[in-house]
């Protein structure tokens, strides 16, 4: 079996496009730093949206055929999609992804993600292999701005990295408060299903064993995040503004342990947030050669945290 997706593609003169899909939320009862989050749809009312966002990787699922439908399956060795997130999704909302098809022998393009009502959910570029002009994100961070006041973020500095830390994502494992399920239970409702995903129906893939789904990395890299690691005043509630996942020597594997180092290489601000840039490297255990990369504008909403004008106008004092 080489055909991971039977994901049918509406291919026009220059996109590719994938069906709507109802992309599932699976963060309702995310618990850190002993509160619920913003896919809880309490806290986020509170915070002034519509209710529980669904997490942003979730839609990096419905790229995969795409990319792969372009590059082949070497993209789920080397593949990477980058991208800025506009607007929530919300559980029952349907989302179609858009990927331009690239001049020929080019190997990053444009993509793009919308709702069936026009709004666009997220928009980036996908690409395979390294040699590539700046992705989405690699863009971004270098015309960001360090902020005039940090307030949440007064404490964190840019190059501060954390422990070397051991990750392994088992097919039946639960992911802990930060990721309430596990991949089986996943892959019960991925907007897109592969037989490369389970150790049952993967023996044919060219790796003869279960991958890691693309939207999965971001669990497996961010399950472990101890909410002291950095700095960061709190308690507050955070989103993901911005994320890149950037297969290197992939794929990553069901059932394989794996280390990772994470690095905050930028800061930034918003009139309502406050963020973080950390870049997430992953290495088998002992060892220096990265694998794969995660880029994580990791967001701190300033009206979550209780005392962000007193302290505001203390640090101005």
């Amino acid at each position: 079996m080489r055909t991971p997706f039977a994901t049918p593609i509406d291919d026009s003169a220059d996109t590719l496009a994938g069906p709507l899909r109802g992309p599932r939320q699976m963060l309702a009862t995310q618990q850190y730093d002993s509160h619920t989050s913003i896919h809880d749809d309490a806290t986020a009312q509170k915070l002034g949206f519509k209710g529980g966002a669904i997490e942003g990787p979730t839609h990096f699922s419905q790229f995969v055929p795409l990319c792969v439908a372009l590059w082949g399956v070497r993209w789920l060795e080397a593949g990477c999609v980058s991208a800025h997130y506009r607007n929530p999704c919300f559980e029952g909302e349907q989302v179609r992804a858009f990927i331009a098809k690239p001049r020929d022998g080019e190997t990053q393009t444009r993509i793009w993600m919308q709702r069936d009502d026009g709004t666009e959910i997220l928009r980036g570029t996908a690409s395979i292999g390294t040699d590539n002009p700046p992705s989405a994100l690699q863009q971004r961070i270098s015309e960001v701005q360090p902020p005039e006041a940090l307030v949440i973020l007064r404490d964190v500095r840019v190059g501060m990295r954390s422990a070397r830390t051991r990750i392994r994502m088992g097919a039946d494992q639960h992911m802990g408060d930060l990721y309430p399920f596990s991949l089986a239970d996943k892959l019960e409702v991925i907007a897109e299903n592969s037989p490369w995903y389970t150790a049952a129906t993967a023996g044919e893939s060219p790796w003869g064993r279960a991958i890691i789904p693309f939207e999965m990395i971001s669990v497996l890299l961010n399950h472990a995040t101890d909410s002291h690691m950095f700095p960061v005043h709190g308690p507050v509630v955070g989103l993901f503004a911005d994320q890149e996942i950037r297969l290197i020597k992939g794929p990553l594997f069901v059932d394989e342990d794996y280390e990772i180092e994470r690095e905050i290489i930028a800061l930034s601000g918003s009139r309502r947030t406050e963020s973080m840039w950390i870049r997430t490297s992953v290495m088998r255990p002992g060892c220096d050669e990265v694998l794969a990369t995660m880029l994580l504008n990791s967001a701190s909403l300033k009206d979550s945290y209780a005392n962000y004008a007193r302290d505001l106008a203390q640090l101005q004092g």
